[in-house]
C-alpha cells in the first residue's frame, strides 16, 4: 500500500499533532463501524451470548485463512499458553524453553502448572529466541520450546524445528504479536502459529487481529490433539456433564466472534498498512546516527505490532517525544529474570546479557492502522532533530 492511498480518511489527514496515538482503535472502529455495528446487532439479536454461531464460522474462517488446520477459541492469548501446556501433558516439574525477554505470559503460565521455565538469551538484532543458545539448555527434563514470535516477526523456525525434533520436544508457537505474519522452511511459507505442535494467539485489542475485550485461539493440524484442547477449554468435557479430564472455563464470547469475523475479512488490509507506515519510518530514519532500525529475518514477514528502534539515547529520546505529544513505550522494561517472581531462573546480572541491555535500549514508536503522512513525518522530524543535535 502506498502512503496517502487508503491510509485515512480526511478528517484522519489533518488531525492535529496532539492526536497522535500508539493505537488508535477508535479511528479504525469508525472506518468499520458500517460492518462492525451489524455484527454486534445481530449477535445480540440472537441472545447466544455463549458458544453461539458465529464463534464457529469465525473459528472454520480463521482456519482457511491459516491453510486448513484446527482452531479453538478461547478466553485470551495467556488461557490458550496454558490450555497448550495442559494438552500436551507437561507435568510438575518438567522443563519449557522460552525467551529471557518477552511479556511475563509464557513464563507465568509455565509457573503456574508447576514445569520450570528455562530461560535463553534472544537475538540482537530480531529480538527472538536465540536458537543457538537453545541446545545448550536442554536437559533430559527438557519438554517442550516456546518461541515467542516478537513485535510481528517470526523467530528462526527452521532451527527450532530441526532441533525439536532431533530432541523430541514440542514446539508451541506464542503468535500472539504475529497473526498474519509467515515464515518461509524450504521456499514453502507458512503462517504464524502453525508449524509447531501447537500454536496460541491473542485477540487483544490492540494486535493485528484485535476484539473488542478479551479473546485468544490455539492452532493444531493435529485431529487428537485438537480434541484434547476443545475438551481442556470446556471444563475437560466433550459431553455436557461428563468431565474426561481435568480443565478449565475458557471461551471466546459471541460477540467478540462477531466482531472478529468482521476484522478478519480485513487482515490482509491491517497488515499492508502497518507495513506501510514501517517503511516510511525506514526511509525518512534511514542513516539518523544513534538508532538502529527495525531488522528484517529474510525467511519471516513481518506485521509490525510494534515497531521497535534500537536507541543510543532512549531516555533522552522519549523524553523529548514527549515534549512533542508523541508517544512512545518500552516493551519490555524488565527481563524476566530481574522480575521478583522470576528471578530464582537466572543467575544473577549477566545472565543474559542481550536480554538485560535490550530494555535500556528499545523505543516502540506508534503504529497502527489508521495513521497518516502527516502524522508520521511529524514524528520523523522530530526524532531526526534530536538525534542530529
Amino acid at each position: 500500500m502506498e502512503l496517502g492511498k487508503g491510509f485515512g480518511n480526511s478528517s484522519i489527514m489533518n488531525a492535529p499533532m496532539n492526536r497522535i496515538q500508539m493505537v488508535d482503535l477508535q479511528r479504525q472502529y469508525q472506518r468499520l463501524k458500517s460492518e462492525i455495528d451489524p455484527a454486534i446487532s445481530g449477535a445480540i439479536s440472537s441472545s447466544n451470548f455463549i458458544q453461539g454461531p458465529e464463534v464457529k464460522k469465525f473459528s472454520d474462517d480463521l482456519s482457511a485463512y491459516l491453510g486448513g488446520c484446527h482452531v479453538i477459541t478461547c478466553g485470551n492469548g495467556t488461557d490458550a499458553l496454558q490450555v497448550a501446556m495442559m494438552a500436551l501433558g507437561l507435568k510438575q516439574g518438567d522443563e519449557v524453553i522460552i525467551p529471557a525477554f518477552t511479556y511475563i505470559a509464557v513464563a507465568e503460565v509455565i509457573a503456574l502448572l508447576g514445569l520450570t521455565p528455562v530461560l535463553v538469551d534472544v537475538d540482537e538484532r530480531t529480538f527472538n529466541i536465540e536458537t543457538g543458545e537453545i541446545e545448550r539448555k536442554i536437559t533430559n527434563r527438557t519438554r517442550a520450546i516456546v518461541p515467542v514470535h516478537l513485535f510481528g516477526q517470526c523467530a528462526n523456525m527452521t532451527d527450532i524445528m530441526k532441533l525439536a525434533a532431533s530432541r523430541q520436544l514440542h514446539v508451541i508457537e506464542d503468535a500472539a504479536q504475529s497473526l498474519g505474519s509467515t515464515y518461509a522452511i524450504s521456499g514453502t511459507a507458512h503462517h504464524a502459529g502453525t508449524l509447531g505442535r501447537i500454536g496460541i494467539t491473542s485477540f487483544f485489542p490492540t494486535k493485528t487481529l484485535g476484539c473488542f475485550g478479551d479473546g485468544g485461539a490455539l492452532f493444531t493440524s493435529d485431529d487428537a490433539l485438537a480434541e484434547r484442547i476443545k475438551m481442556i477449554a470446556n471444563h475437560g468435557q466433550r459431553v455436557r456433564y461428563v468431565h474426561e479430564l481435568v480443565g478449565v472455563n475458557s471461551r471466546l464470547d459471541t460477540i467478540q466472534a462477531a466482531i472478529l469475523g468482521v476484522k478478519l475479512r480485513h487482515i490482509a488490509d491491517f497488515s499492508s498498512r502497518r507495513r506501510a507506515a514501517a517503511a516510511h519510518y525506514d526511509n525518512a530514519l534511514k542513516g539518523v546516527p544513534g538508532i538502529a532500525l527495525p531488522y528484517r529475518d529474510s525467511s519471516s514477514t513481518h506485521v509490525f505490532h510494534q515497531y521497535t528502534l534500537k536507541a543510543a539515547d532512549r531516555d533522552g529520546l522519549r523524553a523529548f517525544l514527549k515534549q512533542h505529544d508523541i508517544p512512545s513505550m518500552v516493551y519490555y522494561p524488565i527481563p524476566l529474570h530481574f522480575q521478583k517472581a522470576y528471578e530464582r531462573f537466572g543467575n544473577g546480572p549477566g545472565s543474559f546479557p542481550i536480554a538485560e541491555r535490550l530494555p535500556k535500549e528499545v523505543i516502540s514508536l506508534p503504529i497502527h492502522t489508521e495513521m497518516d503522512i502527516d502524522q508520521l513525518d511529524f514524528i520523523c522530524t522530530k526524532i531526526r532533530e534530536f538525534c542530529n543535535g
